[in-house]
């Protein structure tokens, strides 16, 4: 998973840009098609297409399981000015 950082080791450097302690946070949650898989739905707002609101949804919920499972990350966080 640290090979992923080194540069050039990916075609666009960008792509490790929402993954998890990129920004002092874990990650949220990972959606794909269809929009019901076993019994759970994509949200709505992942299939708006509005980019900004999925960027705004994304941060929250990011933040939200962060609270949640590594508190610890979200001061360590806050304290760098890290948090979305």
């Amino acid at each position: 998973a640290t090979t992923r950082l080194l540069p050039g080791v990916l075609g666009n450097p960008e792509s490790t840009g929402s993954e998890s302690f990129e920004h002092g946070l874990l990650e949220g949650p990972q959606y794909t098609r269809p929009a019901v898989y076993r019994g759970i739905e994509v949200p709505e707002v992942l299939r708006s297409g509005n980019h900004a609101e999925v960027a705004r949804w994304r941060a929250a919920k990011a933040r939200e399981i962060t609270t949640r499972c590594r508190p610890d990350l979200i001061r360590a966080a806050e304290e760098e000015g890290k948090t979305r």
